[in-house]
């Protein structure tokens, strides 16, 4: 699987590999979710405006209900991909120039009834692998997988629902610049 390193914004936009980019920013993680939404997708154009070399004003991203964000240049649909995630007091915004992306992110923690939730919405062979794993290292071996089945089933465009099988397509990890958050990209095989 390969690895994407992810910096914080503001700061220099790494360079796109293989068209992929992504950034994180702080948030206040106050009740307001609508703020960290806006201060996400304000970042993320700017991080945009800066690798395309163009005005922040020609970007736009535009959410339609159960649809995924798009990124549209000077008001014209693009075939630039946009995931947002949010956890706590972090945002990530992962940009796909090619095609299709999705994104998660989430704190690593123990969740009680990890078994239940990996067979009914991770599938039979993640479950396996996770009753496996050591106790002490399987709350960082299940939010991986979560991010990356919740990566998936958004660059599928698909809500969260119980195991119906894999998802065609790349996971990506993400090395993010802080201690104990985890996530990944996931990019369809159509992605042109």
């Amino acid at each position: 699987m390969k690895s994407l390193a992810v910096h914080m914004w503001p700061g220099p936009v790494s360079a796109p590999q293989g068209g992929l980019f992504a950034i994180l920013i702080h948030t206040d993680g106050g009740p307001h979710r609508d703020d960290a939404r806006r201060q996400l997708r304000l970042a993320a154009r700017e991080a945009l405006a800066a690798v395309l070399r163009v005005p922040l004003d020609d970007i736009g991203i535009v959410s339609r209900p159960g649809e995924a964000p798009s990124v549209v240049l000077t008001g014209a649909p693009t075939v630039i991909g946009i995931s947002l995630s949010h956890d706590d007091r972090y945002s990530l915004a992962a940009i796909n120039l090619q095609g299709r992306i999705g994104a998660d992110i989430q704190r690593v923690q123990d969740i009680p009834d990890w078994q239940t939730v990996a067979s009914d919405y991770l599938g039979p062979v993640i479950t396996a692998a996770l009753q496996a794993t050591p106790a002490a290292e399987r709350p960082a071996a299940f939010t991986q997988a979560w991010t990356r089945r919740e990566a998936a089933l958004k660059c599928h465009a698909q809500q969260l629902s119980e195991w119906q099988g894999d998802l065609p397509g790349q996971a990506i990890s993400l090395i993010l610049p802080v201690p104990g958050l985890t996530g990944h990209l996931y990019i369809g095989d159509n992605n042109a």
